[in-house]
C-alpha cells in the first residue's frame, strides 16, 4: 500500500507538470505572422529605405512614423545571438533617427538611417 501510494502521487505530478508544461504553452499566437530571419531584414531594409525617401522630401513626421516601423519590424530578426547584438546595435541607429525627425532635425535622421541601412544589410552575411 505505500508504495501504491508513492506511484500514484508521482504519477499525479508528472500529469500536472505535462498539463502545465511551457512547451505546451509555447505555441504562437493565432493572429500573429512569423518571417525567417532573412525576410525580416528585407521588410526592416523597406521601411528604412522608405524612412530615407521621406527624410529626402523633408517629411519629418512621416521619418518618425517609418522608423518606427522599421523599429518594431527590425524585432522579428531572430536568427542567433551574434545576430541579436548586431541588430541591436543597428537599432540604436534607428532610435537615433527617431529621435532626430522628432525635432525636426531631417539631415540629422537622414545620416542615422544611412548607417542604419548599411548595418541591416551587413546582418545579411552572419545567416
Amino acid at each position: 500500500m505505500k508504495n501504491y501510494k508513492k506511484l500514484v502521487l508521482s504519477l499525479a505530478i508528472a500529469c500536472s507538470m505535462g498539463a502545465v508544461s511551457t512547451a505546451v504553452m509555447a505555441e504562437a499566437d493565432a493572429g500573429r505572422i512569423t518571417y525567417a530571419p532573412g525576410k525580416a531584414i528585407d521588410l526592416t531594409l523597406e521601411k528604412i529605405k522608405a524612412a530615407i525617401t521621406a527624410a529626402e522630401a523633408s517629411d519629418a513626421p512621416a521619418v518618425t512614423e517609418l522608423t518606427k516601423e522599421a523599429i518594431d519590424m527590425s524585432k522579428e530578426i531572430n536568427a542567433n545571438d551574434k545576430v541579436d547584438v548586431a541588430r541591436s546595435r543597428a537599432n540604436l541607429h534607428l532610435k537615433k533617427a527617431r529621435s532626430a525627425g522628432k525635432v525636426d532635425d531631417i539631415k540629422g535622421a537622414k545620416e542615422h538611417l544611412e548607417m542604419a541601412l548599411k548595418a541591416f544589410q551587413d546582418l545579411k552575411g552572419m545567416l
